[in-house]
């Protein structure tokens, strides 16, 4: 992959099942801000605990860099840490890989097998 990180957008099940009926996911606040909030590896699991606290299951979907590459920039999120943001819609044929992620019994995150940082 050529050391550039692997870029993934967390969703919920039901918009993901949406999307694969109409090819798009455009996930609440796109219209807003024009663009759709993503991770990388290292920055999942803080973004879980951030902004999905009272979510117990998601979609974890991992992007082909290729295939976002001209729409995908990287900017402050938060103070001097960078977010890969898709200024697009996200297709669903732009993922390459997907996991379930559900929370832990004693509420904590890990990631799911074949995700670690």
């Amino acid at each position: 992959m050529s050391g550039r990180p692997r870029v993934f957008h967390l969703t919920t099940p039901a918009a993901w099942a949406a999307a694969q009926q109409t090819g798009v996911l455009e996930p609440p606040g796109f219209a807003d801000e024009g663009f759709v909030h993503c991770s990388s590896l290292d920055q999942l699991v803080d973004t879980i605990e951030r902004h999905f606290a009272g979510v117990d299951e998601l979609v974890i979907l991992e992007l082909d860099l290729a295939a976002v590459d001209d729409d995908l920039r990287w900017e402050e999120g938060r103070p001097g840490e960078d977010f890969p943001h898709l200024y697009r819609p996200l297709r669903t044929r732009d993922v390459v890989d997907t996991f379930t992620w559900a929370r832990t019994d004693d509420g904590s995150v890990a990631l799911p097998s074949g995700l670690t940082p």
